[in-house]
Protein backbone atom coordinates (compact mmCIF):
# COMPACT_ATOMS: atom_id res chain seq x y z
CA UNK A 1 0.00 0.00 0.00
CA UNK A 2 1.55 3.28 -0.98
CA UNK A 3 0.26 6.63 -0.01
CA UNK A 4 0.11 10.16 -2.32
CA UNK A 5 2.25 13.29 -1.86
CA UNK A 6 -0.19 16.49 -1.59
CA UNK A 7 -0.24 18.48 -5.01
CA UNK A 8 1.69 21.17 -3.28
CA UNK A 9 4.73 18.90 -2.35
CA UNK A 10 5.48 17.93 -6.09
CA UNK A 11 4.82 21.04 -7.30
CA UNK A 12 7.56 22.47 -5.08
CA UNK A 13 9.58 19.59 -6.18
CA UNK A 14 9.11 20.67 -9.94
CA UNK A 15 9.82 23.90 -9.51
CA UNK A 16 13.14 22.94 -7.49
CA UNK A 17 14.25 20.72 -10.07
CA UNK A 18 13.95 23.55 -12.85
CA UNK A 19 16.07 25.84 -10.77
CA UNK A 20 18.52 23.52 -10.35
CA UNK A 21 18.57 23.20 -13.70
CA UNK A 22 18.81 26.44 -14.80
CA UNK A 23 21.55 27.51 -11.82
CA UNK A 24 23.87 24.32 -12.65
CA UNK A 25 27.10 24.95 -12.10
CA UNK A 26 30.00 22.56 -14.02
CA UNK A 27 32.04 20.53 -10.93
CA UNK A 28 35.13 21.95 -10.27
CA UNK A 29 33.43 25.65 -11.36
CA UNK A 30 31.47 27.73 -8.43
CA UNK A 31 29.45 30.62 -9.29
CA UNK A 32 30.18 34.40 -8.49
CA UNK A 33 28.79 37.47 -8.23
CA UNK A 34 30.50 40.70 -9.34
CA UNK A 35 30.17 44.58 -9.49
CA UNK A 36 29.71 47.21 -6.90
CA UNK A 37 26.20 47.92 -7.95
CA UNK A 38 24.72 45.93 -10.29
CA UNK A 39 25.69 42.46 -9.77
CA UNK A 40 26.34 40.10 -12.67
CA UNK A 41 26.54 36.33 -12.15
CA UNK A 42 30.29 34.45 -13.55
CA UNK A 43 31.36 30.33 -13.63
CA UNK A 44 34.87 30.23 -12.86
CA UNK A 45 37.18 27.16 -12.14
CA UNK A 46 37.59 26.63 -8.35
CA UNK A 47 41.62 26.70 -8.97
CA UNK A 48 41.18 30.43 -9.27
CA UNK A 49 40.20 30.54 -5.93
CA UNK A 50 44.49 29.63 -4.70
CA UNK A 51 45.49 32.48 -6.35
CA UNK A 52 47.22 35.41 -4.44
CA UNK A 53 45.19 38.33 -6.56
CA UNK A 54 41.76 36.47 -6.79
CA UNK A 55 42.36 35.99 -2.44
CA UNK A 56 42.72 39.59 -2.28
CA UNK A 57 39.34 40.12 -3.92
CA UNK A 58 38.03 37.70 -1.63
CA UNK A 59 39.43 39.51 0.92
CA UNK A 60 37.76 42.67 -0.04
CA UNK A 61 34.03 40.61 -0.30
CA UNK A 62 34.98 39.36 3.10
CA UNK A 63 35.45 42.72 4.59
CA UNK A 64 32.36 44.18 2.64
CA UNK A 65 30.05 41.38 3.18
CA UNK A 66 31.60 38.70 5.93
CA UNK A 67 29.72 35.62 5.61
CA UNK A 68 26.23 37.20 4.85
CA UNK A 69 25.76 37.20 0.47
CA UNK A 70 22.85 39.11 -0.49
CA UNK A 71 22.50 37.57 -3.86
CA UNK A 72 22.21 34.14 -2.04
CA UNK A 73 26.74 33.10 -3.60
CA UNK A 74 29.68 34.47 -3.26
CA UNK A 75 29.52 38.16 -3.75
CA UNK A 76 33.12 39.99 -5.32
CA UNK A 77 32.47 43.72 -4.55
CA UNK A 78 34.85 44.91 -7.57
CA UNK A 79 34.54 47.25 -10.90
CA UNK A 80 33.30 44.25 -13.66
CA UNK A 81 35.86 45.21 -16.14
CA UNK A 82 38.68 44.75 -13.15
CA UNK A 83 36.97 41.34 -12.56
CA UNK A 84 37.33 40.18 -16.51
CA UNK A 85 40.65 41.29 -16.46
CA UNK A 86 41.83 39.50 -13.81
CA UNK A 87 39.81 36.36 -14.57
CA UNK A 88 41.02 36.85 -18.18
CA UNK A 89 44.81 36.58 -17.38
CA UNK A 90 44.25 33.29 -14.96
CA UNK A 91 42.55 31.60 -17.32
CA UNK A 92 45.37 32.74 -19.96
CA UNK A 93 48.00 30.95 -17.14
CA UNK A 94 45.77 27.69 -17.12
Amino acid sequence: MGFRLPPIVVNAKQVLKAQQAQSSVPKGHIAIYVGEVERKRYIIPVTFVNHPSFVDLLNQAEEEFGFNHPMGGLTIPCKEDTFIDLASQLHALT
